[in-house]
Order: structure tokens, then C-alpha cells, then sequence
């Protein structure tokens, strides 16, 4: 006979997984984005490619903070997945200390592979082998870890990355990263919180120690604050239709006409967000999803 025995989830989640605090592109962010696109271009059995498109191209790849690591052997390149990965967001709570754990196992890594960063030098990545060798000590070493080949490193489409289903099913639509956050922050810092009795997730807006505020990022569905969750995805909903509809009307005749009122000034011509990625031209504290300092779940985040 045989036993058997379902599995059922009783305690769903309502996650912000599409957007991030107020950034902007880093210059170490494009050049391991660079890298990661050089390299699986060369592959030809990368388990996470996309499927073609209907008229036969490949969908773009989108660059996960996954926590990744590239090796090259006789045959070509390797990918290894690190215990942590760390979302740009998350950085303001790591521990410079455990994130060098991770740059630790790295290098171990890369060592065993020694014609890896060789062949990072071959594609235009220069800076591995400071990154490997510079122990993470403070903030700005955790966010050059952040932005490097040895953590912005996992190529996924956007149905894998960020989806839900029956579109895909992301890596960003499950806990993993969430709990991955829980092991690498500083532990001063409560990343879960209690929100009318039920659990809510918030990360810090900086590094700045002096900054208490915080953003949430995840609330159980009758948690309270899971309506600014909600407000803020109707928000970017929004607003990605307007700028498709600008986009159309720029395509269209005259569109150079319109280009010429843009913001960015007469002439000037603002790129398009990566798929999935909302762009923020500056930070906005009236974002539903920002908790001021004096927000009961920032206090609790911060042990106020």
C-alpha cells in the first residue's frame, strides 16, 4: 500500500518582489551585468535559458543578486551557487562580517579554478581579484560585494526571476531571498516583525546608521500594513502603463516631436527600464511602502 502525504500552506504571504529601495546603476553593477552576459552567451547548456520566442529570438536575460560564481575549467565555464545571495535592497542590514564569509568561500572557490580569473581579464572584468582579496570590513565593501560577478551573477529571463504564475514562477514570488536576508544580517537588526499579530518583513532604506526608517517588503494578507504593499504595486502598475503608452505615442508619427518635451530636457532621450525593474529618478518618501522612523515597524526593526 502506499502512504501517502499532501503538503498544504495555510499561512500565505503577500511579498514585494518587482521593485527596490531608491537606487541608482552602478558603474560595478554594468561591469559584472557585462561579465555575466559574456559568459553565458558562451554556453550552450545553461539550465536557466529562456525558451525561444514565437518569431525565434531569445528573450533578454535579467542579472539576479543570487550569489553566484562563475569558474572556468578545461571545459569551459561552471556555475556555482553560494550558501547567500544578497538583493541590493538588503545590503543596509548585512554584517560586513558574515558578507565576508561568503567573499572567503569565493575565493576558496575561484582558487580551485585557476584559470578563472583569467578569463575574467579576457572579457574586461578587471577587479575579481581585488574583490577576492579585500576583506568586507564596512558598507562600502558590502555594497562592492553586492554589485560584483561574485553576487549580481545568476542570468535568469524575467518569468524565472520575478513572475508569478501561470506566467512563471520567479524566484522573487517565494521566501528564498527573504531567508536568505535573515542569515546575513547584522544582528541588531529584526528583520520579521509583528504587525497587528501577524509577521511583516522590512529592510533598512541605508546604511546610514542614523536612518531608522525602513521599507517593507513582505506582510502576511491581514497584517494591516499589507495595504501599502498593495497601494504601491497599484502605483508601479500604473505607471509602467503610462510609459508604455508614451513609448507608443513616441513611436508613432511625430514622436520625435514628442521626444523633444521630455523631462530629461529638449533633444535628450531617457533610456527604457530593464524588464522588471522600476526606475526611480529620485527618492520619494511618500512611497507606500517607505516606514518613517517613527513607524511601529521600524521601531520594532530597529529594537526602538
Amino acid at each position: 500500500m502506499t502512504d501517502t502525504h499532501p503538503e498544504h500552506e495555510d499561512f500565505p504571504w503577500t511579498i514585494a518582489v518587482l521593485d527596490h529601495a531608491p537606487r541608482k546603476e552602478t558603474p560595478a553593477y554594468r561591469a559584472s551585468r557585462t561579465l555575466m552576459h559574456n559568459i553565458v552567451d558562451t554556453l550552450d547548456d545553461w539550465v536557466l535559458a529562456p525558451p525561444p520566442a514565437a518569431d525565434g529570438t531569445s528573450p533578454p536575460y535579467e542579472d539576479h543578486h543570487g550569489g553566484g560564481v562563475w569558474v572556468r575549467d578545461d571545459d569551459g565555464w561552471l556555475f556555482v551557487l553560494l550558501p547567500l545571495g544578497i538583493e541590493w535592497s538588503a545590503q543596509f542590514c548585512a554584517d560586513p562580517g558574515k558578507v565576508d564569509l561568503l567573499r572567503q568561500a569565493a575565493a576558496r572557490l575561484v582558487r580551485a579554478f585557476p584559470t578563472t580569473l583569467d578569463g575574467y581579464q579576457e572579457l574586461g572584468y578587471t577587479v575579481a581579484a581585488t574583490l577576492l582579496a579585500t576583506p568586507v570590513t564596512d558598507a562600502d565593501g558590502v555594497a562592492a560585494w553586492t554589485d560584483s560577478i561574485f553576487n549580481a551573477s545568476v542570468p535568469i529571463p524575467r518569468a524565472a526571476h520575478s513572475g508569478t504564475l501561470p506566467a512563471g514562477a520567479g524566484y522573487h514570488h517565494y521566501p528564498k531571498p527573504i531567508v536568505d536576508i535573515d542569515h546575513f544580517k547584522r544582528d541588531d537588526f529584526h528583520l520579521f516583525v509583528d504587525d497587528g499579530g501577524f509577521p511583516a518583513v522590512v529592510v533598512p532604506m541605508s546604511a546610514d546608521p542614523d536612518d531608522k526608517r525602513t521599507r517593507l517588503i513582505a506582510a502576511h494578507p491581514s497584517a494591516p500594513h499589507v495595504q501599502q504593499l498593495l497601494a504601491e504595486r497599484r502605483a508601479f502598475q500604473a505607471e509602467d502603463a503610462a510609459r508604455r503608452r508614451h513609448a507608443l505615442e513616441r513611436s508613432a508619427p511625430g514622436g520625435d516631436e514628442l521626444a523633444a518635451d521630455d523631462a530629461a530636457g529638449p533633444g535628450v532621450s531617457t533610456p527604457a527600464p530593464e524588464p522588471g525593474q522600476h526606475t526611480f529618478q529620485k527618492e520619494d518618501p511618500h512611497h507606500p511602502t517607505v516606514l518613517g522612523a517613527d513607524d511601529d515597524l521600524s521601531r520594532q526593526a530597529f529594537g526602538g
